[in-house]
C-alpha cells in the first residue's frame, strides 16, 4: 500500500450545433468545452463558431428546426472563425489541461463524431484512439453522459435520454442549444453522476457547479 495519489484526470465535456445530422455532409456550426475535475471543479472553458465548410451543405430538415430557434442560431453563426484556425487551436488548449484528458459528450455518439472528425480533418489529431501511435489528446474511448445517467439511474434502455434527468442535476441551467450553456449544464450532469456512482462525496441537488 502507498500513499500515492491518483494520476488527475480531466474531464471535456463538449456540445456542437450543427447544420445537419452528419459531419459527412453538413457542417458543425459551433461547439464548446467545460474542461473539469470528477468533482465537478471547472479548470476551463472553450467555445467558437465556425465557418460554414464549402464542400458540405446544410439539411433541410435541421434548418427548419433551427427556423424554431432564432437565439441560438444567432449565437451558433456570428463572428465565425475558419476550422483550420481553430481545431487547432482547441488540441493545444484541451493538451494543456492537467492530467489525463477523457472526452464526454451526451451523447457521444453524436457530439463526439462531429469532434473526432473536425479534429481529424484540420488538427490531425483524433477524439477517440486509435491503434497508430500519433499525438492523442484524449485517452480511452470518452464518457457518454447517455449510457452513465441511464444505468446508474437503474432506467430501461429506451428510457436513457437525457430529458429524464431531474433538472437540479443540471444546476438549473437551461439547455439552450446555445453550445456553451448546454456544455455547462452537462457538466453538472457529470459531477452529479459521479458523486452517486459509489465512494465519492455526495453533491446535493441545489447545489451547481455554476450559479
Amino acid at each position: 500500500m502507498t500513499d500515492e495519489q491518483p494520476p488527475i484526470t480531466t474531464f471535456v465535456v463538449t456540445d456542437i450545433e450543427a447544420d445537419g445530422p452528419s459531419p459527412l455532409g453538413s457542417s458543425m456550426l459551433s461547439f464548446a468545452s467545460v474542461a473539469c475535475d470528477i468533482e465537478g471543479n471547472v479548470m476551463g472553458e472553450f467555445e467558437a463558431v465556425l465557418e460554414p465548410r464549402s464542400d458540405r451543405s446544410p439539411h433541410p430538415d435541421t434548418m427548419a428546426w433551427w427556423q424554431t430557434q432564432p437565439e441560438a442560431w444567432t449565437a451558433s453563426t456570428t463572428n465565425p472563425e475558419r476550422p483550420e484556425i481553430v481545431m487547432p487551436r482547441y488540441a493545444d488548449w484541451v493538451e494543456a489541461l492537467p492530467g489525463f484528458h477523457v472526452f464526454a459528450a451526451a451523447p457521444i455518439i453524436f457530439d463526439g463524431l462531429w469532434m473526432d472528425h473536425y479534429l481529424e480533418t484540420f488538427a490531425g489529431v483524433r477524439v477517440f484512439g486509435t491503434p497508430v501511435k500519433t499525438r492523442q489528446i484524449f485517452r480511452g474511448g470518452g464518457v457518454c453522459l447517455y449510457t452513465m445517467a441511464g444505468t446508474l439511474r437503474g432506467a430501461e434502455y429506451l428510457k436513457w435520454g437525457m430529458q429524464r434527468v431531474p433538472p437540479a442535476w443540471y444546476g438549473h441551467i437551461a439547455h439552450t442549444h446555445r453550445a456553451i450553456d448546454d456544455a455547462r449544464g452537462f457538466a453538472n450532469v457529470l459531477a452529479k453522476l459521479f458523486s452517486i456512482s459509489g465512494g465519492l462525496p455526495k453533491i446535493e441537488a441545489t447545489e451547481s457547479i455554476y450559479t
